[in-house]
């Protein structure tokens, strides 16, 4: 999706490098911030995607506009599943589809908050459709205050990797944690080590991660230095030097996950 203006949505496979426009409703090009999934049946080769809209209401700097549009190749249209106005609280750009679940974190706007954490994981099952569905009747709170949350399908798995915000400053990133939800509750799977924390040098209180398989990837946005966590033998380590090389010192980095087929078409 573009990112600037949503106003034009692709569905590409990198590996055949065959994409598809999809037709984007008009509603998405006024958003103050959206976060976008896919998930793909291989079975049927059918594709879903989940679009979470937050828009703040005019006039109101504490109440936000929320709402999930789901577009189902098969049908090849999209449909609106559940609108609903959040008070303290906007929805944000980090959300994943697993087991049919879509899940997203919405941020406290600062000001209803009622914890010290700024973050909550809402969970929504894309097979309900209920108009009488509470966005907010499905909270999960996040294992400890975090500076930035990256969701991501592992085998079927939820997991997180966070920034680990100090107890008194939370916008300060201190380490970061990896965690598998498990039901509605937070497993905690590894903690990076201090050396590697150390390694990116300036290290910002947000970065990027996404991860494919048992791998997990971690990145500074202003750095290719990639490292890499590998869940099932609970190892860190550095991947291969990075080809791209960072030509100015405003440049920024950041890629995504893939399972590559060569049969999935848009």
């Amino acid at each position: 999706m573009d990112n600037s203006s949503r106003s034009q949505l692709y569905v590409c496979n990198p590996i055949t490098k065959i994409s598809k426009k999809l037709e984007v409703s008009s509603e998405l090009e006024q958003l103050d911030y959206s976060a976008l999934s896919m998930s793909v049946d291989l079975q049927s080769n059918s594709y879903t995607i989940a679009v979470l809209k937050s828009k703040q209401v005019p006039d109101d700097f504490l109440q936000w506009n929320l709402s999930i549009q789901v577009y189902d190749s098969d049908t090849e249209s999209w449909v609106t599943s559940v609108t609903e106005v959040l008070r303290g609280w906007r929805g944000g750009d980090e959300s994943v589809i697993c087991n049919g679940i879509f899940y997203f974190l919405i941020y406290s706007t600062g000001v209803m908050a009622t914890s010290e954490y700024r973050h909550r994981l809402v969970m929504y099952d894309l097979a309900s459709r209920s108009s009488r569905f509470s966005l907010m009747q499905n909270l999960i709170s996040v294992p400890c205050p975090l500076t930035c949350g990256r969701l991501m399908n592992l085998k079927n798995r939820l997991v997180m990797v966070g920034g680990i915000g100090k107890q008194d400053r939370p916008d300060i990133i201190k380490g970061i944690g990896i965690w598998v939800l498990d039901k509605t509750e937070w497993q905690e799977v590894a903690r990076m080590p201090h050396k590697f924390f150390q390694g990116f040098g300036e290290f910002d209180d947000v970065f990027s991660s996404s991860g494919t398989d048992d791998l997990i990837y971690i990145q500074s946005y202003g750095s290719p230095i990639l490292l890499i966590f590998d869940m099932s033998q609970k190892q860190w380590k550095w991947s291969q030097k990075c080809p791209v090389s960072k030509r100015f010192p405003l440049q920024l980095f950041t890629g995504f996950c893939f399972e590559p087929r060569l049969e999935v078409a848009p």
